[in-house]
């Protein structure tokens, strides 16, 4: 038996690229499928494994991808995987489909929040790095510390003797060269093509044993539904051959393989049969989930299950209630629409989970954080929904009598003179301070432990502090006691209180009481908000008034309008400053914020019931 597990395809090499978000991952990926000519870039293109519009707008993986190339008679599968912590759980799936992994560390800022949280899964599943130093074509860029660094991060993580032998490759996926040494000459990608073909062990995969594939993403198909994507470990898989799914509560479900996908290059091709080893896709498994294995029906053995993160954040999604529904372009307007889009997301998305509301008329989403529900939500606007959404909360725990919520790791990078305020901020918050750092260009490194919910619009908050230029990473850390109570936003709303156009001559009145988000001309309704107000407390405004005409010329009442441009709403933004009793419109068009309630005399009446039922 120990013989039969020794067994390996030396033709393959499986390999994820796991770094902190923005260290260079994709466009590495891209260097190594143009050298092998696995890709031939086309004028005008820069970037092909994000290939989504939304990746390339943002500038971050989001969707794990895999290619293949051939290289020295081998066959290399890379998987791309996201850095943003939101998107964790796609990492940690992802390597046990692996034999090894690159750590990609940028040559400048070095090891991040992220490196270590993806070096961590690593180690713990026994994968030999190979850390990859890359972007040493930057100006500032400090290699050799980075390198140092790097190696203090294993050590801090415990890394095995062996663990710690890990080769270091410099490159610059943007230049397209990889060197062992930094004063080297560099012509091409060439030395980490060769230490990822010695370095990476070949997949054990025993083609006598019968067939056992672990599911570990899942697609989908309009013409053969579910898609398995995952890595065969013993065995082979033809088409039309009858197949058994272990699912992860341990109930068996039958199917047969319609259809088998394999990568070559970016593209997926047909094939008749699969063996161990290789990344495949497989259709004919109606009830297929992650986490599952799919066995040959006469040894239905499961394979180490896949842990998946739970879910730390939710909000409601609900049909568009707003005056203005249907006259954005939508085309998903009812609650049936949206249940149809959310449970398929949920399908493919196993880090999403959908539950129905205790009306019925909306449901709870519940993901990793904010940025994953709002990716989520911009793709659906994309596609065509009008919805309404509520503020993000998060999800409490109880152990025994304590009551406990999620907490993260922040690192905050900012200059000097704003020192001060942050810290203040994360005093106010309850924030931890870990560890307080000078970078080597002179920025102050802060790294906290603060809880989940007094991060919901602190983003914002922060870049205002810092007048855009501090930098800030979380990552989840783990369930700690409650916190007690946070401070919420500081400012009240301006609220419309009539349905037309918004006239200039009024915004210009109601600028000097906060921040405005609607421009002259623009459609507004009873209820809807239409800015904030720095006093605090809300208020309820006339967007539609106009200037008094009079057949009388006066030097003062010819005054110029002069209107601040308004703040542009994105979803991040919205998500994190509405409060409780207000809710985002996202239509295919527009971005509103409006109150729970529009009629002014409605929320009067809840707020008296409200205190009605505390005082009781």
């Amino acid at each position: 038996m120990a013989a039969a597990a020794q067994k390996r395809r030396k033709d393959i090499r499986n390999v994820a690229i796991i770094a902190h978000v923005d260290h260079g991952k994709t466009t590495l990926i891209d260097a190594l499928l143009k050298q092998t000519g696995a890709y031939h870039f086309r004028k005008g293109e820069t970037t092909i494994m994000d290939s989504n519009p939304l990746e390339q707008e943002r500038g971050i993986t989001i969707f794990s991808k895999n290619a293949s190339f051939v290289w020295n008679d081998t066959l290399f599968n890379i998987v791309d995987t996201p850095g943003h912590a939101d998107f964790g759980s796609e990492v940690e799936r992802i390597l046990k489909m692996v034999d090894g992994v690159l750590l990609l560390v940028d040559a400048f800022e070095g090891p991040m929040p992220q490196t270590k949280f993806v070096l961590k899964k690593s180690l713990e599943l026994h994968l030999k790095p190979i850390v990859v130093i890359n972007k040493i074509d930057r100006p500032n860029a400090r290699p050799d510390e980075v390198a140092e660094q790097t190696f203090d991060l294993f050590c801090e993580l415990n890394a095995t003797d062996e663990q710690l032998d890990f080769p270091i490759v410099y490159a610059s996926g943007k230049e397209g060269y990889a060197v062992l040494d930094p004063g080297e000459p560099h012509k091409d990608m060439t030395p980490l093509l060769s230490v990822i073909h010695r370095r990476v062990l070949p997949p054990v995969a025993d083609t006598d044993r019968p067939f056992q594939m672990l599911v570990t993403m899942l697609d989908f198909d309009n013409y053969v539904g579910r898609m398995a994507i995952g890595r065969i470990f013993h065995g082979q898989i033809r088409t039309n051959d009858p197949v058994v799914m272990i699912a992860r509560d341990g109930h068996l479900e039958s199917g047969r393989v319609s259809k088998i996908l394999s990568y070559r290059g970016l593209v997926q091709v047909a094939s008749d049969v699969a063996t161990a080893g290789e990344i495949v896709s497989i259709a004919g498994i109606d009830g297929v989930e992650v986490g599952a294995t799919l066995a040959a029906p006469e040894h239905p053995e499961p394979l180490p299950m896949v842990k998946i993160d739970e879910p730390t954040i939710c909000m409601t999604f609900s049909h568009n209630t707003s005056p203005f529904a249907g006259k954005d372009g939508g085309r998903f307007l009812t609650s049936r629409h949206i249940r149809e889009r959310l449970l398929h997301e949920a399908m493919i998305n196993v880090g999403i989970k959908v539950e129905e509301t205790e009306d019925g008329e909306g449901f709870k989403v519940s993901g990793r954080g904010e940025l994953h529900l709002s990716i989520l939500i911009e793709t659906m606007r994309r596609e065509g929904y009008e919805m309404e959404v509520s503020r993000p909360q998060v999800l409490f725990k109880t152990a025994g009598n304590d009551l406990l919520e999620p907490v993260e790791e922040v690192l905050i990078e900012v200059d000097p003179e704003y020192q001060g305020p942050v810290m203040q901020a994360i005093g106010e918050r309850k924030g931890e301070i870990r560890n307080i750092t000078m970078s080597a260009v002179g920025t102050t490194r802060i790294e906290t432990i603060i809880a989940t919910r007094a991060l919901i619009g602190f983003r914002s908050e922060f870049l205002m502090m810092t007048h855009g230029t501090g930098i800030m990473y979380q990552n989840f850390h783990q369930y700690q006691k409650h916190k007690g109570k946070m401070p919420g936003r500081r400012t009240g709303v301006q609220v419309s209180m009539n349905t037309g156009k918004a006239v200039g001559y009024a915004l210009w009145g109601l600028q000097e009481r906060g921040e405005l988000f609607i421009k002259p001309g623009d459609p507004v309704y009873e209820g809807m908000i239409i800015g904030a107000n720095n006093k605090g407390v809300d208020l309820v405004v006339n967007t539609l008034k106009a200037k008094k005409l009079t057949n009388i010329r006066a030097a003062a009442s010819d005054e110029a309008i002069h209107l601040t441009p308004p703040r542009e709403l994105t979803i991040e933004f919205a998500l994190a400053f509405i409060n409780d009793d207000e809710l985002v419109e996202i239509t295919p068009k527009a971005i509103r914020l409006r109150k729970r309630y529009l009629s002014q005399t409605e929320r009067k009446l809840r707020e008296k019931q409200a205190q009605a039922a505390h005082s009781r």
